[in-house]
């Protein structure tokens, strides 16, 4: 009697433990995909709560002094020497803004369109990637031949053009210029999904059943193509945010707005470096940095959470 009740509690422990791992041992703990949305938050809530604790004013031309280095560190630039002061943490620089002030400012803009630009694209991805895997037959050729097409085009070449020719650019404007060249790389990747559900054994009990193909679509695929979608669109962001950067460090952003490519710009238009001014253009990079290796991150950790091979989890 004693044995089996030591037996008992220790198949009660053992089971509480197994519990209490099985809900640690969930897909979604993946440390990647943490550590990355973690990094995303960070650049989210400096946008967000950053404003109810610095003066985003200082972003203004000539609101603070000119060439101050971060906070205790002493530089000389153009032979005079300056002494970096807590009123101005990270700096400012030659045209008397806040660096501090412009990252919170410009960190966000740069990623909201970032965002914006591949929501679009995703979303007129995953419409004619659907179309096309589903379908088949010359809606399928018409659609992989557009996107083949334009995956072929020097997009950097066309949007330097069209960002050229357009007088007045906003945030909108350049999310929507980025957008023409975001959705065929989601097309190609949401048709070979679709390619590959259409055949499983639920699809075509639906099929046979008569259920209309969009509500196939939308309640049986779907649901199942969820975490490569959302891996798909953490890339597609970093590639528009990488775009919009790369076209406002050539000069062709919103000038008035202050993002991180338009402090690049002014960094590199001012000869930063060579004056010895590595905060200008150091800061603005280390915050884009921050944001592609988090959404790549992000991109290997739902990759992991949607393939359990990636997981090393034995089928």
């Amino acid at each position: 009697m004693a044995e089996s009740a030591i037996m008992q509690d220790l198949d009660t422990t053992t089971s509480k433990s197994a519990r209490r791992f099985s809900r640690w041992d969930n897909p979604w703990f993946n440390t990647k995909f943490l550590i990355g949305a973690g990094m995303v938050l960070f650049i989210v809530l400096l946008g967000l709560v950053g404003p109810l604790f610095w003066d985003t004013r200082l972003a203004r031309v000539g609101s603070a002094e000119l060439n101050l280095p971060p906070m205790g560190i002493t530089v000389e630039v153009d032979g005079i020497k300056y002494v970096g002061t807590a009123k101005n943490p990270l700096g400012t620089e030659s045209n008397g803004r806040d660096m501090l002030a412009l990252l919170i400012t410009g960190a966000p803009m740069s990623l909201q369109v970032g965002v914006i630009a591949a929501l679009i694209g995703m979303g007129v991805g995953i419409v004619l990637g659907s179309a096309a895997g589903y379908l088949g037959g010359w809606v399928d050729n018409v659609i992989r031949t557009l996107a083949d097409s334009v995956i072929t085009i020097p997009a950097l070449a066309v949007l330097i053009t069209i960002s050229a020719y357009v007088r007045q650019i906003e945030l909108s404007t350049m999310a929507l210029i980025l957008a023409l060249f975001a959705w065929p790389a989601p097309t190609r990747f949401v048709r070979a999904q679709v390619l590959t559900l259409r055949e499983r054994g639920y699809v075509r009990m639906a099929r046979l059943s008569g259920v209309p193909p969009l509500e196939i679509m939308l309640k049986e695929m779907m649901p199942n193509m969820l975490p490569w979608i959302a891996a798909s669109l953490s890339g597609n962001i970093t590639g528009t945010i990488l775009a919009a950067s790369s076209l406002e460090a050539l000069g062709l952003g919103p000038t008035r707005i202050p993002t991180l490519g338009m402090t690049i710009y002014y960094a590199i238009r001012a000869v930063a470096m060579l004056r010895g001014m590595w905060w200008w253009l150091g800061f603005p990079i280390l915050t884009l940095t921050i944001i592609f290796v988090g959404f790549f991150l992000i991109a290997t950790g739902l990759d992991e959470i949607a393939n359990p091979r990636l997981r090393g989890v034995k089928a």
